[in-house]
């Protein structure tokens, strides 16, 4: 490394620090009771997508296949 490389990481200043907006601030209750409010309209109009137990299965099969051809260990999920 020559010292201009290493002088110009010295001058570097870190960005500054965004204000959260909108509904980022938002209390995480909150967030919580406007997003179920949304899956709530769109089951009611027809436009969510319910998974039948096939696709869930198919979806399942897919992930493992993925994750052990990657050689990653699942971890559980939460």
């Amino acid at each position: 490394m020559d010292s201009q490389t290493a002088h110009d990481t010295d001058n570097v200043k870190p960005a500054p620090k965004k204000s959260l907006r909108g509904f980022a601030a938002m209390d995480p209750q909150r967030q919580r009771e406007i997003a179920s409010l949304g899956g709530r309209a769109a089951h009611q109009s027809g436009h969510a997508h319910e998974f039948t137990s096939e696709e869930a299965r198919a979806a399942g099969k897919k992930r493992h296949a993925r994750a052990t051809a990657s050689g990653v260990s699942e971890a559980p999920r939460a």
